[in-house]
């Protein structure tokens, strides 16, 4: 049967609740110096102030060489009655240094098969996904790279797919490498982000391949998304594809965090999904919330 791989067992896609399909425990990067998502502490006031507003599951997009602290997942998931979902893949080249990109360079596909059958490091806890990365409206040596080993590992789990889209572009030729050029079906691919870019006829392009189109990271100062939100999504709903629509929250930043004084992973239940449902309805909203997460993060595992 099909299973949500968390950081503590596999779950029935049924069983997920409320998820925020795109958020982030953790989080290093040279690009985020002195905002990092290090503290064990703000990353369980996080997730319990998310429960509090209704959620169930948060999947973590934190890829390989990024902060994951996955060992210190389950025993948050186990404090917090919240489901955890961990990933495997690899980010864009600027998250990291030349000698981790040496390190991998070869074998990528090896060490995402292996941390989501076996485990991440030593910490025995397996990821649920792969995430990957594309640049702003195109897709460098790098990103064809990981990508290739991305869809090599699909094929050997059946994991999906999760693409951080740069600024939510060039999802069309996301779709031509890892579906049309490596075989992974659009079923299986999650492309974050979209909201970023609220293009209709792309994002309709896209739909129609059956992919997932994630609507994340509502709240950015530095991006038009919450007032546009609500169009896009009703539009995709209109022609038919409310059945491939996720809702994150993609706190990147310590200050982002509710509990550092921003809006954080509540925000996404406490106003994002109640003025998305004064567009599109509550039905819509509770969908693209529960069931649909539950069949794009579900797998056969093999």
């Amino acid at each position: 049967m099909s299973a949500v791989r968390t950081v503590l067992d596999d779950v029935a896609p049924g069983d997920l609740g409320v998820c925020d399909a795109h958020d982030h425990l953790f989080l290093t990067s040279p690009r985020l110096a002195g905002q990092e998502l290090r503290s064990l502490p703000a990353a369980r006031a996080e997730l319990e102030a998310f429960r509090r507003q209704g959620g169930g599951t948060v999947v973590q997009w934190t890829p390989y060489g990024m902060g994951r602290r996955a060992a210190d997942l389950p025993a948050l998931s186990r404090a917090t009655g919240v489901h955890v979902v961990a990933a495997t893949g690899l980010h864009q080249d600027v998250h990291y240094d030349d000698e981790t990109l040496a390190g991998l360079r070869g074998r990528l596909a090896e060490v995402f098969v292996a941390e989501l059958t076996e485990g991440i490091g030593n910490s025995g806890v397996r990821a649920g996904l792969i995430k990957v990365a594309g640049g702003f409206h195109t897709l460098d040596a790098h990103a064809r790279r990981t990508m290739a080993a991305a869809a090599e590992a699909h094929h050997a789990t059946g994991a999906p797919v999760a693409v951080h889209l740069e600024l939510g572009t060039g999802a069309l030729d996301v779709l031509d490498l890892l579906c049309d050029t490596s075989g992974v079906p659009p079923h299986r691919v999650i492309l974050g982000h979209l909201n970023r870019s609220p293009d209709p006829v792309t994002h309709r392009q896209i739909a129609r391949t059956g992919c997932y189109l994630a609507f994340d990271g509502p709240s950015r100062a530095h991006h038009a998304t919450d007032w546009r939100m609500p169009d896009a999504v009703r539009a995709l709903a209109d022609a038919g594809h409310g059945d491939r629509l996720l809702l994150g929250g993609d706190t990147t930043t310590a200050s982002a965090r509710s509990v550092d004084g921003g809006p954080g992973m509540p925000y996404l239940l406490r106003r994002v999904a109640p003025r998305l449902a004064l567009a599109v309805g509550d039905g819509l909203v509770r969908r693209m919330l529960t069931e649909n997460p539950g069949r794009a993060f579900a797998v056969d595992w093999s």
